[in-house]
C-alpha cells in the first residue's frame, strides 16, 4: 500500500499568496539585474575611464612639479603663491576621501581616482583631499627644491555624473516593473477566485456558474475542466436519483402488493402476532427505503423560501408531544431568512428523533442568532455517546455503539443532516452539554447564501 504524499514544509519567510510570491520573484530578478548591471558599469565602464583620467592628470602634474622646480626660487614661490599654495600641508587635509553611504558612487570615484593618481606619479609628489565647505584636490609639489603644497578646486560640474540618474531610472524600472507584475498576476488571480468559488458552491451541494473560457490559454483549459467535471457531475448526480427512485418504486410496488395479499389471505384474528411482526418488517423495509431516498436528495431542487425558524420548531415540537415525547423550547428572536422548509424539517426532525431514541430524558430545543447566522441546538440528557464519537458518525453507514439495539435505521440520519446542513452554507457539530448529555448544534448563515 502506498504511503500517504505529505505536504511539503513551506519556510515561514515565503509569502503565502500566489500573487505576493510573483511580485517578489519579479523584484528580486529586477533587482539583481541592476545590481550586475550596476557592477559591470562600475568596474568595466567606469573604472577604466577613471584610470585613463588618472594617466592623464598625473602627467600633467608631473609637468607642473617639473616647470616648478626648474623655475628659479623666487619666481616658483611667486608661481605657487598665485595658486593659492601654502609651502605646508594643512593639517585638515585627509589621505583619502570620507567615504558616504548616502553619495557611495562619487565617494567610490574619488577613492578610486585618488589611488590611480598616486599609483602614476613619483612617491614624492603625495595628493590629498579636502572636504568642507569646498572640496579641493591638494598636491605637494617641489620649488627650489622645497615641498610646497597647491590646491585645485573641484566644482560640482567636475564631480558630477550620470550615474545617479542612471540609478534613478533604474528604481524607477523595478517599480514599474513590479505594478506590471503586480496588474497581470490580478488579472490571472481573477478566474482563480471564480474557480475557488464555483468548487465552494459544488462542495455545498449548490450547482455552480459555468465559468467563463476565454481567459488566457492555460487558465482557460482549467475552465473548462471544470465546467466539464460539473457538468459530469451533475448528470451522474441525476442519473443516481433517477436510478433510486426506480429502485424504491419497483420495490415499493410489491410491498405494496405484499401488503394486500397478506390482508386478504390471513383471516382476521387468525395468527395476529405473525401478521403483525410482518407488518413490521415491512414498515423496516419501507423506512430503509425512505432514508436512502433522503439521502439522494437531500433538498438540491427545492426552492429556498421565507420562513420563520421558531415557528417550524414549534409545530414540530407540538407533533412529537402528541406522541408523548415533550421538548423544552428556548426560542430566542430569529429574523426571518431563506431556507428549504422541507429539507430543514427533516434534519430537525432527524436531529429531534435522535434525541429522543438515544438521549431519552432531558429533551431541548434551543435558538439564538450570533452575527450573521441562526443557530438550533437539539439536547438530551443520554450518557452513551460523546461528543468525539458523534463526529465519526457523520459518515454514511456509520453506528453507533448504542445504535445496535435499534431497529430501522441505516447510518444516514446524521449524514442528511450535516449534508442538508452544508447545503443551506451552514455546519453541524456536537459538544458535550453542560450537566452531562450531548448539545446537538446546526448553525445557518442568515444571508442570501441559503437562498
Amino acid at each position: 500500500m502506498n504511503a500517504p504524499i505529505r505536504p511539503r514544509q513551506r519556510a515561514r519567510w515565503l509569502p503565502r499568496s500566489l500573487l505576493a510570491r510573483n511580485i517578489a520573484l519579479l523584484v528580486a530578478l529586477v533587482a539583481l539585474t541592476q545590481a550586475c548591471s550596476f557592477t559591470v558599469l562600475l568596474h568595466f565602464v567606469q573604472r577604466p575611464r577613471i584610470d585613463r583620467a588618472a594617466i592623464i592628470f598625473s602627467d600633467y602634474v608631473k609637468t607642473l612639479d617639473g616647470v616648478l622646480a626648474s623655475m628659479p626660487a623666487d619666481e616658483g614661490r611667486a608661481a605657487v603663491a598665485r595658486l593659492g599654495g601654502p609651502t605646508a600641508p594643512p593639517d585638515h587635509l585627509e589621505a583619502g576621501p570620507q567615504r558616504s553611504a548616502v553619495r557611495f558612487f562619487r565617494t567610490w570615484q574619488r577613492d578610486v581616482f585618488i589611488g590611480a593618481l598616486q599609483h602614476y606619479l613619483p612617491p614624492d609628489i603625495q595628493v590629498r583631499w579636502q572636504t568642507g565647505d569646498g572640496e579641493r584636490l591638494w598636491i605637494r609639489v617641489h620649488v627650489a627644491g622645497e615641498a610646497s603644497w597647491i590646491a585645485l578646486p573641484m566644482t560640482e560640474d567636475a564631480q558630477a555624473s550620470g550615474i545617479a540618474t542612471t540609478l534613478a531610472l533604474s528604481v524607477g524600472l523595478a517599480l514599474l516593473a513590479a505594478l506590471t507584475g503586480y496588474l497581470i498576476q490580478l488579472h490571472i488571480n481573477r478566474p482563480l477566485k471564480d474557480l475557488a468559488r464555483a468548487a465552494r458552491h459544488v462542495s455545498a451541494g449548490e450547482p455552480p456558474v459555468a465559468l467563463p473560457t476565454d481567459g488566457p490559454t492555460e487558465i482557460a483549459q482549467v475552465s473548462s475542466a471544470f465546467n466539464q467535471m460539473t457538468q459530469a457531475l451533475q448528470e451522474a448526480e441525476a442519473t443516481r436519483a433517477l436510478m433510486l427512485a426506480g429502485v424504491s418504486h419497483d420495490i415499493r410496488t410489491p410491498l405494496t402488493k405484499l401488503r394486500l395479499a397478506m390482508a386478504m389471505a390471513v383471516p382476521r384474528g387468525a395468527n395476529d402476532t405473525f401478521f403483525a411482526s410482518a407488518e413490521r418488517y415491512l414498515d423496516h423495509i419501507d423506512t430503509i427505503l425512505q432514508q436512502f431516498m433522503d439521502y439522494a436528495g437531500s433538498g438540491e431542487r427545492e426552492a429556498a423560501q421565507p420562513g420563520d425558524l421558531n415557528a417550524l420548531i414549534g409545530r414540530l415540537a407540538a407533533d412529537f408531544a402528541g406522541l408523548g415525547h415533550e421538548f423544552d423550547l428556548s426560542l430566542e428572536a430569529v429574523p426571518v431568512f431563506a431556507y428549504r422548509p422541507v429539507s430543514l424539517m427533516r434534519l430537525l426532525m432527524n436531529l429531534m428523533q435522535n434525541a429522543i431514541v438515544y438521549g431519552r430524558s432531558g429533551l431541548a430545543v434551543r435558538t439564538w442568532t450570533e452575527g450573521d447566522a441562526a443557530y438550533v441546538a437539539v439536547c438530551d440528557r443520554g450518557s452513551g455517546i460523546t461528543a468525539e464519537d458523534m463526529e465519526k458518525l457523520k459518515a454514511p453507514f456509520s453506528r453507533g455503539a448504542n445504535a445496535r439495539t435499534h431497529s430501522g435505521g441505516t447510518g444516514l440520519g446524521l449524514a442528511i443532516v450535516e449534508r442538508i446542513a452544508r447545503l443551506h452554507g451552514g455546519t453541524l457539530q456536537f459538544r458535550a452539554r453542560e450537566g452531562g448529555g450531548l448539545e446537538t448544534l446546526v448553525m445557518l448563515p442568515l444571508g442570501p447564501r441559503s437562498a
